[in-house]
């Protein structure tokens, strides 16, 4: 086996060790296409574009290319529930897996996040099911990938850095659903015609989760639907013939649930959407009714997402370093009805700004401006609201602190990457947190 990385041996910390001592021969500091073109098969890191020389090279000499998901799925012999979508894909994976377990399921969460699958296929450990957030890059190398669930949130312009276009970037997404059989499930966004057209010839079984404008006849067919209370449920068909079967204790006075905003922790109308497709999710792989309803009470949301942070002076801090795209940012805007410090900003992965106009217009008073897209994002908004440039993120909270007042939010939701000045989205929201709470 060889291992081979672009980054240098002094780079890579203690796992060089581990590696040498496991007899692994290590190609360190850049690819040896002779490597490539010989080996019997290429396993890429998802982060690693499919499209590089010397992989490039390898599939030309007929090498079989694969990623980690499709090396994983394999030898998982697990029923597989995987997410994917460009926004919220962690929470609903990891409200999926808390649905689970509260319904008495064992169950393994990771792969996109957390514990990569391969690593569950080396514990040997079974479970009921695998719940798997997968990203588009992990789905541009699979060939037999098959979960039986299968999730599409949203899909909304992001990695334009990686794709060539938009829609290669879109069809990606759908690939997911490419080896599922008749009797598989998938759940999909009834509200997104881009969706819709993407999945038109998924032969497996459908089930649509709906924003309130597209709400579900509940008379004619199953699925969610938002609405002004909560989310409703209708399940009947899910609870009969979902991988899971019908959970013990459950009837067909299950079928119809209702769940009111009060019953649910997290902030914000796409969590709402997020929660709808993680119930059809858990339902359709085992869960229960009540299992569903705990996991949302008890779910308070993710480290970097809309995560609250402190309140200062009577002003809100929130991190929402995970915002790494326009969507995402739109989505933020509209979890607030106060006036918004917004700190915006990184290294643009493609992103069209001008997208969050109506957004900013409506929520934001003023944005701090940071990172390599500070001169875009002031050209682009420097005639709708003030723009102020920071050079550090001690800059930034400072001057957000300095333009907000009592009853009001400073956010960062930076609808770009972190890598100008960070090493991930964490490092960044982590940043900021230390700011905050030194202030506070």
């Amino acid at each position: 086996m060889t291992v081979t990385d672009t980054a240098r041996e002094q780079d890579l910390g203690s796992d060089v060790q581990k590696m040498r001592a496991s007899k692994i021969r290590l190609e360190l500091g850049e690819h040896f296409r002779k490597s490539f073109e010989t080996a019997d098969m290429v396993i890429i890191s998802p982060g690693v574009p499919h499209t590089i020389a010397p992989v490039a090279a390898a599939r030309e000499s007929g090498v079989p290319i694969l990623g980690e998901i499709e090396l994983a799925s394999r030898f998982i012999k697990e029923p597989i529930i995987a997410i994917t979508g460009t926004n919220g894909k962690t929470t609903t994976t990891s409200l999926v897996g808390e649905m689970l377990k509260e319904s008495g399921l064992e169950v393994f969460v990771g792969g996109n996040i957390g514990a990569p699958l391969i690593g569950h296929v080396a514990e040997g450990k079974r479970v009921q099911a695998v719940v798997a957030e997968i990203s588009s890059f992990q789905l541009d190398t699979i060939s037999t990938f098959r979960p039986r669930i299968a999730v599409l949130l949203n899909i909304a312009e992001d990695h334009l850095d990686r794709y060539p276009d938009f829609f290669t970037y879109a069809r990606s997404k759908a690939r997911l659903f490419e080896n599922q059989r008749p009797t598989d499930i998938a759940i999909l966004n009834g509200s997104d015609p881009l969706i819709g057209k993407l999945t038109e010839t998924v032969g497996s079984r459908k089930f649509f989760f709906f924003q309130k404008t597209d709400a579900l006849n509940q008379a004619d067919t199953d699925g969610a639907s938002i609405t002004d209370d909560g989310i409703s449920l209708q399940v009947k068909s899910l609870l009969k013939t979902g991988p899971g079967n019908r959970p013990a204790g459950t009837s067909d006075a299950d079928s119809v649930i209702s769940i009111n905003h009060s019953e649910i922790s997290i902030l914000g109308r796409h969590n709402l959407e997020n929660a709808a497709a993680a119930a059809l999710a858990a339902l359709a792989g085992g869960g229960t009714p009540n299992g569903v309803k705990a996991a949302l009470h008890d779910f308070r949301g993710l480290a970097h997402r809309l995560e609250y942070v402190a309140t200062i002076g009577d002003v809100r801090y929130y991190n929402d370093s995970k915002a790494t795209n326009v969507d995402a940012v739109n989505r933020a805007l509209e979890c607030f009805s106060e006036p918004i410090v917004l700190i915006l900003g990184g290294r643009n992965k493609g992103g069209n700004f001008r997208a969050l106009t109506q957004k900013i217009r409506r929520h934001v008073k003023h944005i701090i401006a940071i990172g390599e897209a500070g001169r875009e994002i002031n050209e682009t908004f420097d005639r709708l609201v003030p723009v102020t440039t920071a050079t550090t993120m001690a800059d930034a909270v400072n001057k957000g602190k300095g333009a907000a007042i009592p009853g009001e939010v400073v956010l960062l939701s930076p609808a770009c990457a972190s890598f100008d000045m960070y090493t991930d989205y964490a490092d960044r929201g982590d940043d900021f947190r230390h700011v905050v709470q030194k202030l506070a």
